[in-house]
C-alpha cells in the first residue's frame, strides 16, 4: 500500500519533495526539539493521484483518520467534541515556496455548538466567535469558490453601522451576528448550508488545497518562476494555536537577516491579538518585531534563540511565521527564505565568512537573474525634488510608470506597452497578473512581509509597503497624499531600496555594481559582496565568456566587463546609415565593373571597423561572421517605393529614375520567406566578389594592427552553412584572399575559418562539416527557428502565450534553450565534430549564451564559451562559474 500521510515526527527537511517544503521543514524543527503544534502531512503523491482522478486516492480517508485520532489522544482534545474541541488548520506546502498563491483554510472543526464550547474553555466569547466568522470566510471562499468580496462586503456593513473603523472593535456579540449574516451569504450563494461536520469540514478543506494547485493565479505564478506542474502540493493537517486570544497573544513573521539588504539582525513583523494570516494579509500595520521585546520579553528571548538555532542548523537565512498563545510560543513554520537579489549576494559573502558555508556554496546561493537587477539603473536622488510620500522598502530598485488601481487595468495598460505601477491598499493573489505586469507595487499598509512584499521579492520586483499617508478612494481610481490628488494614469517614481515615493519620472543613475563593471572601483558591503563571487565563478568555471560586439566601443565594454574575446561580430551592422547607399550601388549594379566600384568604396570602411574591435580585442580571439541577412534588407520598403513611384504616374509627372530602379531591384529580390531565402553562405556564393572584399578587409586589418605592435587574432565565420560543399567552396575564396594579403603585405595572415551551426541539417551532419571547418559556433536563435518551425518575430506575438497558458512552453525557447529538441541537436553537432576534428573549438553565439539556465547546459554539453550581448558578459561569467560547481553544492535559486 502507498503511504500518503505522515506524522510530523516521521519527516525530515531531506523529504521536500513528498511533504512539501513546509512539512518537511515542520517536521525538522520537530526533530530540532523546537515548540512546534502537532500536526500531519499529506503528501504530494496523494494531490497528484488526486489531480490525475478527480477523487481521493483509496485508503487517504482512512490514513488521515488515523491520524488525527492519534493527534487527538495526544492533545487530551477530540475534533467536534462540544466542550473543549480540538480545532485544526489546514494549509498547502508544495516543493517550492509560493507565497500566498495557494490555499489556507483556519479553525477547522467549529461549528454551532462547538463555538460554544471554545468560548468556555477559552474563557472569551469574542475570540470564540472570532475565529467561527474567520472559518466560514475561509471555507466559503476557498472551499465553496464564493468571492470573497461578498464576506468582506458584510463585514464592512457591519462595521459602519457599529460606527467602528477596525475589526478589533466589533464585540462578542457582534461577531456572533456576523457569523449568522455569513451563513446566510453562504446558503444564498452557495446554494447550501455550510457544514456542521467537522469530519467534512476537514475532508473538504484537504481536496480544496489540493484543486488550488491549479488554480490560476497557481498557474501563473510557476510559470513566472518556472515550476513544474507535475510536482503536485501536500497538505499540512497543524493542531491550531492562537494568536487572537487577547494582548498577551499574537502572530509574526521573523527573518534571522534582512531578506531585502541582507545585513545581519532580527527582521520581522508582529501583531497582537491576531492571526497569522492578518500579518501576511496586511490588512492591519504591525509592529516592528523588535517591538516585541517590550510587550514579552520572554517570548522575545526565546524567538532569538530558536532564529539563531535554525540559521545555524540550515546555515542561512530562515523565514519563520510564529505565534504567541497567552504568552506561549509556538513556531508555525520555517523555510529558507526568500530574498532580494541584493540580499542574496551579501549573505553569502557574509556566511562564507562567518564558516556557516563554503565559498562554493556561496558562489551556488547567488544566481545571474540577481546580478542582471544588481545592475539597472536608480533614482538619482540628487535630481528628484520633495517626496511625495514614505513607506517601508520592502524590494529594492527603482521603477517608473503610470499609477493603475486593479490587476486588470495593469495587465491590459502593460500589454499596451506601457509602464505601469500597481497601487493598492494590500494586494492578495488574485492580484498576480497585474503585478507581473507592473514594474512596482506601492501598497498603503501591510509591512515587509506582507503578501506584496514576499511576492515582489520572490519576482524582482520594485515594492514599497505601508505607505500610511496615501488615501485610496474605493472606486474613484485615484489616491491622496494630504492635499495632493493622485489620478490613474499619473506617472511616480517608486524607490524599493529605501521606501521613497516622487511625483513624475526621477532621472536615472547607473547602479554601484554597474559602475564597478565599468570601472573596477570596489566598495564594502554589496559591491565587494560581487566581486568576491566573480572571482569565484572565473576561478572554478570552465567555459570561457565572449561577446557579441559589432562596433570598437561594444567590444571595449565586453572586456571591461570580464569577455575573453568576440564570439560574434555581425558586419550587417556595419552596412547602415550612409553606408547604405554603397550596398544599394552594389545590389544595382548592372555590370561587374560597377559592382567592383561599389565593394572597393565599402573595403575601407569595413577594414576600419575590423581594425577598432581588433585594437580593443587586442590579444584575444575576434569572431567575424562574413555577412548574412538577405540583401533587400539593406534597400528600402517595398511598399514605400511602390507607393511613390505609382503616385507620380497618377499625378502626371516623372517618376525618380532611381526610384524605379531600386523597385526594379526589390520586386526581382522579394522573398516569401526571407528567413530561408538567399543569404547567409548562400549570398557569397552568388553575389562575386562580396565574400572577397569582406575577407581581405579582415586581413588588411590584421595586417594594420600586427604592423603597430598589436596581437590581432581574427576568425571568419561563415553563416548558415547546411552542406559541407558550401563550406568548402566559401573556404577555398577565403584562404585565397588571406593568402594574396599576406604576399602583399609580407606579413602571414592566418585567420582561422569556421562556421555557423543554425540549421538542423548542419547539426545532423557535423562529423562532415568539420572537416572543413576549424571552429564551430551554434547560432541558436535561427537554430530553434529552423528546429521548430517559428518564426519568431511573427509568433511571438501571436500564440505564444497560448502555448505557456497550456503548458507546452514552460518557457520561450527563445530565451532558455530547448534542450530536448534544439539542445539534442546541439550534442549531436558536438559528437559528430569533435569525432571528425578533435580538439574542434565549439561555442554559442546567440543570445542563448547569456540566459543562465542555458549556460548550465552549455556547460554539460562540452562547449568550450559562450557568447552574448556585453550587457550580459558579466551573467554569463557567473552562471558559468555555478555550472562547474559540484552537484552537491548547487542550489535552487526558487
Amino acid at each position: 500500500m502507498v503511504r500518503y500521510v505522515y506524522d510530523f515526527a516521521d519527516g525530515g527537511r531531506d523529504m521536500a519533495d513528498l511533504l512539501g517544503g513546509k512539512g518537511a521543514n515542520l517536521a525538522e524543527m520537530t526533530r530540532l526539539g523546537l515548540p512546534v503544534p502537532p500536526g500531519f502531512t499529506v503528501t504530494t503523491e496523494a494531490c497528484r493521484a488526486f489531480l490525475a482522478t478527480g477523487v481521493e486516492p483509496p485508503g487517504l480517508g482512512r490514513e488521515i483518520s488515523q491520524h488525527l485520532s492519534a493527534l487527538e489522544r495526544a492533545a487530551g482534545r477530540r475534533l467536534g467534541r462540544p466542550d473543549d474541541p480540538l480545532l485544526l488548520s489546514v494549509r498547502s506546502g508544495g516543493r517550492f515556496s509560493m507565497p500566498g498563491m495557494m490555499e489556507t483554510i483556519l479553525d477547522i472543526g467549529l461549528n454551532d455548538a462547538c463555538v460554544l464550547g471554545l468560548a468556555k474553555a477559552s474563557g472569551d466569547q469574542r475570540f470564540a466567535w472570532d475565529s467561527y466568522r474567520r472559518l466560514i470566510q475561509m471555507f466559503g471562499g476557498t472551499v465553496m469558490g464564493l468571492d470573497g468580496s461578498l464576506f468582506e462586503g458584510v463585514m464592512s456593513d457591519l462595521k459602519r453601522s457599529r460606527g467602528v473603523a477596525n475589526d478589533l472593535d466589533l464585540n462578542a456579540t457582534d461577531l456572533a451576528e456576523l457569523v449568522e449574516a455569513y451563513k446566510d451569504l453562504v446558503r444564498r450563494e452557495a446554494g447550501e448550508h455550510f457544514p456542521q461536520s467537522p469530519e467534512e469540514q476537514l475532508h473538504r478543506a484537504v481536496n480544496a488545497v489540493f484543486e488550488s494547485w491549479r488554480s490560476e493565479r497557481a498557474r501563473l505564478y510557476r510559470r513566472r518562476e518556472h515550476i513544474s506542474d507535475a510536482l503536485g502540493t501536500a497538505v499540512t493537517v497543524q493542531t491550531m494555536v492562537f494568536g487572537n486570544l487577547g494582548p498577551d497573544s499574537g502572530s509574526g513573521v521573523a527573518f534571522t537577516r534582512d531578506p531585502a539588504t541582507g545585513r545581519p539582525g532580527l527582521y520581522g513583523d508582529y501583531l497582537a491579538n491576531a492571526q497569522g494570516e492578518d500579518v501576511v494579509a496586511g490588512i492591519r500595520n504591525t509592529v516592528p518585531l523588535t517591538a516585541l521585546k517590550e510587550l514579552d520579553t520572554t517570548s522575545y528571548a526565546r524567538l532569538c534563540d530558536h532564529l539563531r538555532a535554525l540559521e545555524a542548523h540550515y546555515r542561512d537565512l530562515c523565514d519563520i511565521e510564529f505565534t504567541i498563545e497567552r504568552g506561549r510560543l509556538w513556531m508555525l513554520q520555517t523555510r529558507v527564505g526568500k530574498r532580494t537579489a541584493e540580499a542574496a549576494f551579501t549573505i553569502a559573502a557574509e556566511l562564507t565568512d562567518e564558516d556557516l558555508i563554503t565559498p562554493d556554496e556561496g558562489l551556488a546561493r547567488v544566481s545571474g537573474h540577481g546580478l542582471a537587477r544588481l545592475m539597472f539603473p536608480r533614482f538619482d536622488t540628487s535630481a528628484v525634488g520633495e517626496a511625495l510620500v514614505h513607506g517601508l522598502p520592502a524590494s529594492p530598485g527603482a521603477a517608473v510608470g503610470a499609477v493603475v488601481f486593479d490587476s486588470a487595468e495593469a495587465v491590459r495598460r502593460a500589454d499596451a506597452g506601457e509602464h505601469v505601477i500597481l497601487v493598492r491598499q494590500e494586494t492578495t493573489p488574485d492580484d498576480l497578473p497585474g503585478m507581473v505586469a507592473a514594474q512596482a507595487v506601492l501598497t498603503s499598509r501591510g509591512g515587509k512581509t506582507s503578501h506584496a512584499a514576499v511576492v515582489a521579492r520572490g519576482m524582482g520586483k520594485v515594492c514599497v509597503c505601508g505607505a500610511e499617508e496615501l488615501a485610496l478612494e474605493a472606486g474613484a481610481h485615484r489616491f491622496t497624499v494630504g492635499d495632493t490628488i493622485i489620478e490613474e494614469g499619473t506617472v511616480i517614481s517608486v524607490d524599493g531600496s529605501d521606501g521613497t515615493v516622487y511625483l513624475g519620472a526621477a532621472p536615472m543613475v547607473d547602479s554601484a555594481v554597474m559602475r564597478y563593471f565599468e570601472t573596477g572601483t570596489r566598495s564594502a558591503g554589496l559591491v565587494d559582496a560581487v566581486a568576491r563571487a566573480m572571482e569565484k565563478a572565473d576561478d572554478v568555471r570552465r567555459l570561457e565568456v565572449r561577446a557579441n560586439a559589432d562596433t570598437p566601443e561594444d567590444a571595449a565594454r565586453a572586456r571591461r566587463f570580464g569577455a575573453q574575446g568576440v564570439g560574434l561580430c555581425r558586419t550587417e551592422h556595419m552596412f547602415l546609415g550612409e553606408r547604405r547607399k554603397l550596398v544599394e550601388a552594389m545590389i544595382l549594379a548592372r555590370n561587374e565593373a560597377e559592382r567592383e566600384e561599389a565593394l572597393r568604396a565599402l573595403l575601407p570602411l569595413q577594414r576600419q571597423d575590423f581594425t577598432g574591435i581588433l585594437q580593443a580585442m587586442d590579444g584575444l580571439p575576434v569572431t567575424i561572421r562574413l555577412i548574412d541577412p538577405p540583401l533587400h534588407e539593406f534597400l528600402p520598403d517595398r511598399t514605400d517605393l511602390a507607393v511613390r513611384v505609382a503616385t507620380a504616374e497618377a499625378q502626371g509627372t516623372a517618376s525618380d529614375p532611381h526610384d524605379a530602379e531600386l523597385l526594379d531591384a526589390v520586386n526581382r529580390m522579394h522573398e516569401e520567406n526571407p528567413m530561408l531565402g538567399l543569404r547567409g553562405v548562400r549570398l557569397g556564393l552568388v553575389v562575386p566578389g562580396l565574400v572577397a572584399m569582406q575577407v581581405r578587409a579582415i586581413a588588411e586589418a590584421v595586417v594594420e594592427r600586427t604592423r603597430a605592435g598589436g596581437s590581432p587574432k581574427a576568425e571568419i565565420m561563415v553563416p548558415l552553412v547546411g552542406a559541407v560543399e558550401e563550406l568548402r567552396i566559401e573556404r577555398t575564396e577565403v584562404e585565397r584572399v588571406l593568402t594574396e594579403v599576406s604576399k602583399e603585405s609580407g606579413i602571414t595572415v592566418h585567420c582561422p575559418v569556421g562556421t555557423m551551426i543554425e540549421l538542423p541539417r548542419a547539426a545532423l551532419t557535423a562529423g562532415r562539416i568539420a572537416q572543413e571547418a576549424e571552429f564551430f559556433s551554434f547560432g541558436t536563435n535561427d537554430l530553434t527557428q529552423t528546429t521548430w518551425g517559428f518564426s519568431r518575430d511573427d509568433v511571438e506575438a501571436a500564440f505564444f502565450s497560448a502555448y505557456l497558458d497550456k503548458g507546452i512552453f514552460t518557457t520561450s525557447p527563445f530565451e532558455t534553450i530547448d534542450i530536448a529538441g534544439v539542445g539534442r541537436l546541439v550534442q549531436i553537432a558536438v559528437a559528430e565534430g569533435r569525432a571528425a576534428r578533435p580538439g574542434l573549438k565549439i561555442g554559442v553565439c546567440g543570445e542563448h549564451g547569456g540566459d543562465p539556465d542555458s549556460v548550465h547546459f552549455f556547460h554539460t554539453a562540452g562547449l568550450d564559451y559562450v557568447s552574448c550581448s556585453p550587457f550580459r558578459v558579466p551573467i554569463a561569467r557567473l552562471e558559468a562559474g555555478r555550472a562547474a560547481l559540484p552537484e552537491t553544492e548547487r542550489s535552487d535559486s526558487r
